[in-house]
């Protein structure tokens, strides 16, 4: 077995400490180790807590020592997104504006369920305020980069929590999406995330509703899969959450793709890819033919839902920001705080055509999986950009969803989607392929995913 802890599946890690071979002690300290030397370059964590670690490791420790291990992720190191509520810890949102000194006892349902199996928790990674846009930088925390090339963005929301993997801090993170926060920054980073069917993982609802969800972030599909089994499990609390079901998404996950019909969208009716991105996509889609799948392009134009997207997602941060006390408003960044006042000129019958216009949406997603299993898209039309600017360039793309336009079309529509590595630019950049399924099916998703995975292994980043 491979040497270097950090370089290991959690798969890995936990056969390791059954064998004998290395203790989560150990583990915890390697990656301790690999953050020190990467977070003043990075800036992947808002907070770092080795005792509450350490302590959590030899508890763990000791439990495999016993024979007894706690659950599917015991001694696992997993690094916690600052959006979601831990215990012991302040959740802060990247913003200036939540105060640090609370009492916090409370554990998001992502965060509980990984506790409960034994999860080791060791910090919390940087989000933009509020998880309001598709990079990752606050007036909190500054700027954080990417580790293939630190002069560009991860992509956000769930930027310091892709560079925390990819980067050997952890095998798996915790990821929440509700436009793309998941995706985007895998796409940009060379790691797998998956936005799950909205409902299938509990969650606390927030201002974005129905669009935003919990989801998994690692460097090996499998090691998601068990995850995403740890984190549906049921909490009480979230009154949007399906009916539990014990799926155990390993199960079926080595069937490959052979006979799926699969359907391949270039652009969604939106502007062209990137020369480079779109080389890789293509190269990415000829996979599935390999492997035996039925794959066909197709004409699938969702651009006409962008003015929708405008509207629910500006509605939806005007409710979390304007509701701030007024002296509290001149600490929000100003994007973030013009994007919450514009949304005052919005009528009642605009955001509902909005809601409409999303039904709409989903409805037609819905006919195009009665005939296709799934769709490939890219991750995204560009490679990563220069890091702290909102957009790679305001006249082609004066929104961060412009140059998103593969991801947030399914949060409106509920449906599950991941993000593969499928190669390097010219540049040395990752670039991302999609793979989106109807509502419910994860588990395609991940099968999918598993597949291109083994035909052609993740580009893994190299300190």
């Amino acid at each position: 077995m491979n040497t270097d802890l950090t370089t290991l599946t959690a798969a890995e890690l936990l056969e390791g400490y059954g064998g004998g071979a290395f203790s989560p002690v150990e583990v915890l300290q390697a990656m301790l180790d690999r953050l020190a030397q990467v977070q003043p370059r990075l800036n992947a964590f808002r907070l770092v807590d080795p005792d509450i670690g350490m302590a959590m490791a030899r508890a763990s420790e000791a439990r495999w020592q016993a024979g007894t291990p706690c659950g599917r992720l015991d001694g696992v190191p997993v690094s916690i997104k600052d959006t979601n509520l831990t215990k012991g810890w302040s959740t802060l949102w990247g913003s200036l504006t939540v105060a640090p000194e609370q009492t916090w006892e409370e554990d998001q349902p992502v965060v509980a369920r990984l506790r409960s199996h034994g999860a080791v928790f060791f910090g919390k990674t940087t989000t933009p305020e509020f998880g309001w846009k598709g990079i990752t930088d606050s007036p909190l925390t500054g700027i954080t980069r990417n580790p293939w090339n630190p002069s560009r963005t991860p992509g956000g929301s769930s930027g310091g929590a892709v560079a925390a993997v990819a980067t050997g801090i952890g095998p798996l993170a915790t990821g929440g999406d509700g436009g793309g926060s998941i995706r985007i920054p895998c796409g940009f980073t060379g790691v797998f995330g998956l936005k799950t069917t909205y409902g299938l993982v509990p969650n606390l609802p927030g201002s974005l509703g129905t669009m935003a969800v919990a989801g998994p972030i690692g460097r090996s599909v499998r090691d998601c899969a068990v995850m995403l089994r740890v984190i549906s499990e049921p909490d009480a609390r979230d009154p949007f959450a399906l009916p539990y079901r014990d799926v155990d998404y390993l199960d079926g996950i080595e069937n490959g793709v052979a006979g799926m019909r699969i359907a391949v969208s270039p652009s969604l009716g939106f502007p062209a890819c990137e020369p480079a991105i779109a080389d890789a996509f293509a190269s990415a889609c000829r996979v599935f033919e390999e492997l035996g799948a039925i794959v066909e392009e197709v004409d699938l134009d969702l651009s006409w839902s962008r003015e929708a997207m405008d509207i629910i997602w500006r509605a939806g941060f005007a409710e979390s920001v304007l509701s701030l006390p007024p002296g509290q408003l001149r600490l929000v960044e100003p994007a973030l705080l013009d994007t919450a006042i514009s949304a005052g000129a919005l009528s009642a019958r605009s955001l509902q055509h909005a809601f409409e216009d999303r039904i709409r949406l989903t409805r037609q997603m819905q006919a195009f999986h009665q005939r296709y299993d799934l769709l490939l898209t890219p991750t995204l039309p560009v490679a990563a950009f220069e890091a702290g600017q909102l957009t790679p360039g305001p006249v082609c793309y004066p929104k961060w969803y412009d140059w998103t336009p593969f991801t947030w079309p399914f949060n409106m529509t509920r449906q599950p989607a991941a993000s593969c590595p499928c190669g390097l630019t010219p540049a040395g950049l990752p670039a991302g392929l999609q793979i989106v399924g109807p509502v419910y099916g994860d588990a395609a998703v991940l099968r999918a995913s598993r597949a291109f995975e083994i035909a052609r292994p993740f580009p893994r980043w190299q300190p």
